[in-house]
Parts: C-alpha cells; sequence; structure tokens
C-alpha cells in the first residue's frame, strides 16, 4: 500500500508530461504580441495624463489606491495569506510535485523564474518609486504585514512572479476545445488579478504597480518557454539521479517555510510545507528505488 502511494506512475508522469511538452510546441512568438501591446498603451496612458515623472504617477492613481486599500484591507487574513503567493518559495512550493508528473513545465519554470528575477531587480532599480508608505505617510492607510518604505515600488514583484507562474501553467495545461481554452484562460487571468491586487490591500503598492507587474510576469513567463524550447538548460531534472539536487534544495526550502511559521504562523505556509513534505518523500522514494 505504501508503495503504491510513494511511487510515481511512469504512464501517468510520461502522459502529463507529453501534453506539457505538446502544448509548448504548439506555441508562437506572436503571443508576445499582446502583452507587449498592453505595455505600450500602460506607457501612453500615463504620458497622456503626464504622468511619466514619479510625483505624478503616485499623484494619478492617489485616490483609487485608498479605495481598493479600504476595501480589500476588509479581508486581512484572506488578503495576507493570499499575497504570500507572491513569494517564489511559496508559490513554486505548491508546485513542487510537477518536477515528478511533468518535468517540462519545471524546465520552463525556472527559465522563466530567472528572467522574471533579472527584470524584476533591473525595473525596480531604474524607476525607484517610493511605496505607498514613503509616499502618504505609513499611518493614512491600512496596512496588514510588515510596513515597506523602499523606493522600490515600481514594478510589484510579487505580480511578476505571480504570473511567471501563472502563464507556465496556463500554457502547460492548456485544453484542446476552444471553448474550454477561453474558459481557461479566462479562469487564470481572473486569478491572477485577484491574486496581484492584494498587493493593494495590504498597502505595498499602487494599482499600476501589479498591473505593470503582470504585464512583466506574463512576458516572463512567455520567456521561459520560449527559451526552454529552443534550449536544453534544464532537461537534466527529469533524470533520476539528479534527485539528491533537488532533495536539497526541498530540504533547505522546508526549513525557509518552518522559519517563516515560525515568524508569522499563517495557513498559506502550512500547505506550502505540506506540498513540499510530499515531494520531498517522493523524490526520496523513486531515488531510493533507482
Amino acid at each position: 500500500m505504501l508503495n503504491k502511494i510513494l511511487s510515481v506512475n511512469p504512464e501517468t508522469r510520461n502522459s502529463l508530461n507529453s501534453r506539457v511538452a505538446a502544448n509548448y510546441a504548439r506555441l508562437k512568438p506572436s503571443l508576445f504580441l499582446l502583452p507587449l501591446i498592453l505595455v505600450v498603451a500602460l506607457v501612453l496612458f500615463l504620458y497622456h495624463f503626464d504622468a511619466i515623472s514619479t510625483g505624478m504617477y503616485i499623484q494619478i492613481q492617489k485616490d483609487l489606491f485608498f479605495f481598493l486599500n479600504a476595501k480589500l484591507s476588509q479581508f486581512p487574513n484572506l488578503i495576507y495569506n493570499l499575497t504570500q503567493l507572491g513569494d517564489a518559495l511559496v508559490f513554486l512550493s505548491l508546485l513542487s510535485i510537477l518536477i515528478l508528473y511533468a518535468p517540462k513545465l519545471w524546465e520552463a519554470m525556472l527559465s522563466a523564474s530567472l528572467v522574471s528575477a533579472i527584470l524584476s531587480g533591473v525595473l525596480k532599480n531604474f524607476f525607484a518609486v517610493p511605496r505607498p508608505a514613503a509616499a502618504f505617510g505609513p499611518h493614512s492607510f491600512v496596512i496588514i504585514g510588515k510596513t515597506l518604505a523602499g523606493h522600490n515600488s515600481l514594478p510589484s514583484g510579487h505580480s511578476i512572479t505571480i504570473f511567471t507562474v501563472l502563464t507556465v501553467l496556463a500554457f502547460a495545461f492548456m485544453p484542446k476545445k476552444m471553448i474550454h481554452r477561453i474558459l481557461w484562460f479566462f479562469c487564470i487571468a481572473i486569478a491572477g488579478v485577484t491574486l496581484v491586487f492584494t498587493r493593494v490591500g495590504v498597502g505595498a503598492h499602487y494599482p499600476l504597480d501589479v498591473l505593470s507587474g503582470s504585464m512583466t510576469g506574463w512576458i516572463s513567463g512567455l520567456a521561459g518557454i520560449f527559451i526552454t524550447k529552443k534550449y536544453k538548460i534544464w532537461s537534466w531534472i527529469s533524470n533520476t539521479k539528479f534527485h539528491p539536487i533537488f532533495i536539497f534544495l526541498f530540504l533547505i526550502c522546508c526549513m525557509a517555510l518552518i522559519q517563516k511559521i515560525a515568524d508569522e504562523n499563517l495557513i498559506i505556509y502550512y500547505l506550502a510545507l505540506l506540498g513540499l513534505l510530499v515531494s520531498l518523500f517522493k523524490l526520496t522514494y523513486e531515488y531510493a528505488k533507482k
């Protein structure tokens, strides 16, 4: 019985991984067009309202920020748990089991994560927009969790992470039928927008920070998929002999999550830790069986 629980069915793994690989193979570079159009539209919007400068960028969304922050902060426990999905450690821990069942997805995820990390760091340093707590003062609106008052608001890093992961997932498991595909991407988009706007609810970002972060994450996710299609950088992760690398990394991540639980004791951290432990046991079992 225990063997059945711990073992990974080769047919299930091959089927799921083949589906992901086939979906990625069908994608065309023209998919970059829509997020790039949205980025241009955002820039034109800011230019139209003379909001290219940092001061005006903050000013034109001040009222909307206060409105959304007041409304969303009425559900502090919910939004504070949900906003943690913008932490790569948490979101990727929940998806860690897919290393065994769909390594092709994780190949794309690793490339996409590197792209998103680079873009996030470069863009935050380039724009250097003060966060709401620095611009308005920490007592003028609701802050849930730690007070963030640095000059790195644009774009939202959590939003980049969320849309990077969701983009990789969305194209990995997109249905074959068009109507199902439309519903699938609609649900992914709604989930993504809901998650990124928790950053406004906790008082960490302006609305345009999360929108620009979402576009950046969308582009990062696509970039990760196309990089993986062209360059077989991560193809080794499906090889069982490399499982000790992930076993070691997962152990470190487990310790990091335990520390987060000790600090804040959030439900989402327990769920992420559970997902990671399941993956760790299955990885260890598969390697030992080899």
